[in-house]
């Protein structure tokens, strides 16, 4: 695929668009020996308490530049799905602006009173 650059200059991307991506769930393919994103998040939602577990499941929020690959909703869902207990309704929320979620979220906290002190 082909993108031009504010510049005018014109680049092509091949296979790396996918690839690059997929570095989030499999860090191994870049040397890396850590879980994927999806096993991250699975192992977080396990050390937390047991009653608020089926929540955090169902209310996994994606934020970041990293969430803007396309699939990327899609493919959380599938992975996480396969690793939750087959009773736990997994759901992945995607907002549109989630490229600015960590700079909105630290932009609220600044501003509360409790966090000036």
């Amino acid at each position: 695929k082909s993108y031009e650059l504010p510049d005018g200059q014109v680049i092509t991307i091949g296979n790396e668009r996918f690839r690059c991506p997929e570095t989030l769930f499999q860090p191994s393919f870049i040397g890396m020996e850590s879980a994927g994103v999806h096993e991250t998040v699975f192992n977080s939602i396990k050390k937390c308490d047991v009653d608020i577990r089926k929540d955090l499941f169902a209310n996994t929020v994606l934020s970041g530049g990293s969430t803007m690959f396309g699939g990327i909703a899609d493919r959380m869902q599938r992975e996480l799905t396969a690793l939750a207990p087959p009773s736990i309704k997994v759901k992945i929320v995607a907002p549109p602006e989630r490229k600015y979620s960590v700079w909105i979220g630290g932009s609220i906290l600044a501003s509360l009173s409790t966090f000036q002190q």
